[in-house]
Order: C-alpha cells, then structure tokens, then sequence
C-alpha cells in the first residue's frame, strides 16, 4: 500500500514539475493546436473581460435611444466589437502558445477592445477616431501573430495567408477613416470589416485548410453566450434597484429571471448542443469546412439579440409599476426575444438538420413572444406569459431530446 501510495506521489510530482516547465518557458514557437483535452485559458477568460464592458457600453447607446435609429447604431458597433472577438477568437483557436510574446499579444488586443469601450458613447464625434485606432490596433496585433505562426508553422502558410491579408487591408482602411469626417468614416468602417471577413471565408474553400480546434471552438462561443446573457442578468439587479423594491418589480423581475435561465437552457441543452455536435462530427472534414463558418457567424445575431434582451429587462423591470411598458421597449423585447429564438431555429435547423424539431422550439417562440409583446399589457402581466413560453419552450426542447428528434453534444 505504502508502495502504491509513493508511485502515485512521484507520478503527480513528475506531473506538476512538467506543469510548470512549461509555465516558465518564456518563449514557445507557435504551432498548430491539437491536444485533444484543451479548454479555455485564464488568459482567454481575462481577455473576455473587455468585452464584458464593451457590450455592457453597447448596450447604453440602446438604453438611451430605443428607436431604429438607436437599434442600428447598436447593432452596427456591437457587430464590430463581436468580430474583434471571433477573430482574436479564431487566431488563439489554431496558434495560441501561451508563452509571453502571445501573453503581451493579447494583453495589447485586450487594451484595444477597452479603448473601443471606453469611446464607444461618442463614436459620431472626435471620440470616434480614437475607437478606429483602438480596433485597427486589434488588427495589428493579430496581423504581428500570424506572421509569427507564418514563420513558424510552414505548413499552414496557405491558411494563414487570407488571414494576412484581409486583416492587412482591413486595419489600412480603419486607419484611413481617422482622416475622414462622418458619415464617410462610417462607411470605411463597414467596408474594413467586411474586407476583414475574406480571410476566414477564403480558408472555407481550402481543402488543405489548418484545422480548427473542435473542442476549443464550441467552448468559446459558449463563453460568449453566458458573457452576454450576463448582461440580462445585471440588468435585472439594476431594475429591481431602481424599481424600489415594490412587489410588482420583485414579480416582473422573477419573471425575467425564468426567462433569462430558459434562454440560457434553450442554447446549451438545445441549439448549442446540436451545433456542436455537427461540428465536432462534420467540421474536420475538409469537404465540411463551411460548417465552422455557418457556426461561427450565426453566433453574431444570437449575441446582438442577447444584449438587446438585457436592454429591454432593464427598462422593463425598473418601470414593472408602470400601467404598460413603452413601445421602445417592447420593441426591443420583441426583437431581441425573437431574434434570439429565430437565430436559435436557424441554428438547429440548419447544422443538426432536424428542421421540424427548430420549428416547434424554438420556432414557435418566435410568434408567442410577438403577440404577447405587442398589445401593451402591464409589465407584470407581460413579463409571467413570456416566462410561461419560455418554460413550455424549455419542456418541449426537453421531450423533443427524449423523442430522439434532436441529437446533442455537452457545451
């Protein structure tokens, strides 16, 4: 017994000595990530911190202008701030050797994503310039690691070099927008970003394309998932806060509360599950590319929606005395509720291809939560049918799994 208990002793301390001669390597050339067992680093989670704030300032431009104006606008900056992330996202997913030049790397990115943050209330003045040069600053430092990996990892040159390029040209184009006046600036903003999206797109028609890391991949966008629908969650803190603690922004706000948890449980048991299992069975083989690409983008309406969602909670729940709730914040309930149930369908449908099951859940949703939103019924009323949808959505996804109708993979 004793024997046994100092082999397993030596065996862990040989273990940890391993551990960390890796930890204190200060310099690791890059290489294709294929270990089989990887997860999130903490260096990823703190990355993902800025981003907390960058949706969380996002969702103020909303808060304050509930019209369609105020939604494009949203929707347009937060699609700029989701594809920083998807694309460090995407970088770290094939390269990331956690030694300290990609360490600094991030760490230089993450001071990107907070200046975007922190100038993203006066995007349409002087302040403006300074979110341009905080994303082209995400550019560079993504252009400086693949032609790190472009040196070191021979092999995926024809991979990494639509990324070069697109990332090349896209961060020119932002840096040119600092010397032009609105509107023009805003329109070399959305010529950069879709300039950035050849890159990814043309690694889909690769067939020798470096793969992507199918575990790592789903477990990243899951994270983005929980980052904004923690959104909801604060802001379902800030209306009770606000509200005063009256018993009709207590129920409201219990209410949202089941709402929130059954979108949470609608993505990882249902949609999320399905997509990953597609991926993980079909995405690595070279005939099955687009697969990553459909995943991937589909995630930008689903954290749009999100973020919407949380926007709306907080108004809704803070004014839950109120006789209804003002059209603005229906409307964004409505969108941002039926969005994320469509993109959610859209999901299912089309990466675990069991369409009748995404049209019964979370199709159906999409028309319940519209109907119940429309009419202007108090918050309270408004806020306990939505809860009803959503915890019947929950229960069908449920009995749908059990059915054999739809096939899932642990998020």
């Amino acid at each position: 017994m004793g024997d046994v208990r100092q082999d397993r002793d030596g065996e862990e301390r040989r273990r940890l000595d391993e551990e960390e001669a890796e930890q204190i390597e200060p310099l690791r050339p890059p290489g294709l990530n294929r270990a089989s067992n990887r997860s999130a680093t903490k260096l990823e989670l703190f990355f993902d911190l800025a981003f907390v704030l960058f949706v969380a300032r996002c969702a103020d431009l909303l808060a304050a202008d509930e019209t369609w104006t105020g939604g494009l606008q949203f929707a347009a900056v937060l699609t700029i701030g989701w594809w920083a992330w998807a694309s460090t996202t995407l970088y770290a997913n094939r390269f990331d050797t956690d030694d300290a030049v990609f360490r600094l790397l991030t760490l230089t990115a993450m001071a990107g994503v907070v200046g975007m943050a922190a100038s993203v209330d006066g995007i349409d003045e002087q302040t403006g310039r300074w979110f341009a040069l905080a994303y082209a600053l995400v550019r560079l430092v993504l252009i400086v690691g693949y032609l790190r990996a472009w040196r070191h990892v021979a092999d995926s040159r024809s991979t990494i070099r639509p990324y070069l390029f697109s990332h090349a040209v896209g961060a020119l184009i932002w840096l040119a927008s600092v010397a032009v006046a609105a509107p023009g600036r805003y329109v070399l903003w959305g010529v950069g970003v879709l300039v950035d999206q050849v890159g990814p797109l043309a690694v889909s028609w690769l067939r020798d394309a470096a793969p992507l890391h199918l575990e790592h991949l789903p477990e990243r966008f899951a994270l983005f998932v929980i980052l904004v629908l923690g959104e909801s969650v604060g802001a379902a803190v800030t209306g009770v806060h606000d509200g005063g603690w009256r018993p009709s922004v207590v129920l409201t706000a219990t209410c949202a509360f089941i709402v929130v948890a059954g979108l949470w449980w609608s993505y990882f048991d249902l949609s999320g599950g399905a997509a990953k299992r597609r991926l993980v069975e079909e995405g690595g083989e070279p005939t099955r590319q687009g697969v990553h690409d459909v995943y991937v983008y589909l995630h930008l309406p689903i954290a749009i929606s999100l973020a919407a969602v949380a926007v709306g909670l907080e108004h809704a729940i803070g004014h839950a005395a109120d006789d209804h709730l003002s059209a603005g914040t229906r409307g964004v309930l409505a969108v941002g509720l039926g969005g994320y149930l469509l993109s959610s369908a859209v999901m299912l449908a089309s990466l675990s291809r069991r369409i009748r099951a995404a049209v019964i859940w979370p199709g159906l949703g999409v028309p319940a939560v519209v109907a119940v939103l429309l009419p202007g019924l108090p918050p309270v009323v408004t806020f306990a049918l939505l809860a009803v949808i959503v915890a019947v959505g929950v229960v069908t996804a449920f009995v749908l799994h059990r059915a054999g109708e739809v096939r899932t993979a642990k998020v």
